[in-house]
């Protein structure tokens, strides 16, 4: 006869390992006003960029995932991972994914290794995803990279929505290994969300099944991404707030418990937005959008990274993280930050110039 005896709960999933890494190109703002017909101060009110990150050409997604998930696993401690994930909207190509070509420049053939498509929502989508593997016993150890090369799909030349002044690109990345669900470092509790109805908020038209399934070629404004701003700010502040309550609802903590609050770097005035409407202390949220734009998928990780080398993030304390992007999709997550390995930082490894 069936036990009704419930199956004890699967490992967690832990972070044992935290890094991030820029292209060591550095555009200034003054850099984009002399094309973009406005000026540093301009950028700075509006965005609370002022300055962002760009890889060289020919320089790939998978380039920059390579370097932050080596530094990552060496902060882990140096044991190999057998499963990859690489969460990007800018893959090296339609196909195949990105993450089996990192896994084995990182000397990690044989592993599970697969890309995850969420946008900007993408490492929250991916930390929920490797939770899962690790709870399913499919993984004991897993490698989670954020990397987006955003250059590659921005127009550089339109000031639309400041696209072409808000993005940067960059790459972040996490070691999980299974254990105890009370232990420091442990992921969850998540909230995940999507609604397709705004699909066409935030686009790249070309490349896709949709565009080359009308035939013809696409013009020079599908090729490149696009954003309604206006609407996805009202959005982006809604659906993260909304996501976060959530998630503090679910894991039983107050606004009161958060030491510090990780959201999506898309901009400050977002980001603050988000702080307000939540009831958090502006000085609360973890920022580093000044020194490398919206990175997409790899912002969360690199503001982590980021946080942790200048000890403002240090063991025990208590994090919301939570994240918007195109989909729509959107989710937050809730963890207690564990002990990692410092690691060295020399000039081409930090997140800020």
């Amino acid at each position: 006869m069936p036990s009704n005896t419930p199956s004890p709960p699967g490992p967690a999933a832990v972070l044992c390992g935290l890094a991030g890494w820029v292209p060591p190109r550095v555009v200034t703002n003054d850099e984009l006003a002399a094309r973009l017909d406005t000026d540093d101060t301009w950028i700075r009110t509006r965005t609370g960029i002022r300055s962002r990150h760009v890889a060289e050409p020919g320089q790939a997604t998978s380039d920059l995932a390579v370097e932050a998930g080596r530094l990552a696993l060496r902060s882990a401690g140096g044991a190999p991972a057998d499963a990859v994930i690489v969460t990007t909207t800018t893959p090296d190509r339609p196909c195949p994914a990105t993450a089996p070509v990192v896994a084995a420049r990182l000397g990690l053939a044989g592993a599970a290794a697969f890309d995850v498509g969420a946008v900007c929502t993408g490492f929250v989508y991916g930390l929920a995803t490797a939770a899962g593997l690790i709870a399913a016993g499919v993984a004991r150890r897993v490698l989670l990279i954020g990397a987006d090369t955003y250059s590659t799909i921005v127009d550089p030349l339109d000031r639309t929505n400041a696209i072409a002044i808000i993005f940067g690109d960059g790459a972040g990345a996490v070691v999980l290994r299974a254990g105890a669900a009370d232990e420091p470092g442990a992921v969850g509790d998540f909230d995940l969300g999507s609604d397709g109805a705004h699909e066409d908020l935030i686009t790249v038209a070309a490349g896709g099944s949709r565009q080359r399934s009308t035939g013809g070629e696409p013009t020079h404004a599908e090729r490149h991404f696009a954003m309604r701003g206006k609407e996805v700010y009202r959005h982006a502040v809604t659906r993260m707030a909304a996501s976060a309550r959530a998630t503090l609802e679910q894991g039983g903590w107050k606004t009161d418990d958060v030491d510090h609050f990780v959201p999506h770097q898309a901009n400050l005035r977002i980001l603050h937005s988000v702080a307000d409407d939540l009831g958090l202390p502006r000085e609360r949220c973890v920022a580093n959008v000044d020194a490398v734009g919206n990175t997409g998928a790899a912002s969360i990780p690199l503001a982590l990274a980021d946080a942790a080398t200048r000890r403002r993030i240090r063991p025990g304390d208590r994090l919301l993280l939570t994240a918007f992007g195109g989909g729509l999709t959107w989710g937050s997550c809730l963890m207690t930050w564990p002990e990692l390995l410092p690691h060295p930082h020399p000039q081409s490894e930090r997140t800020t110039p």
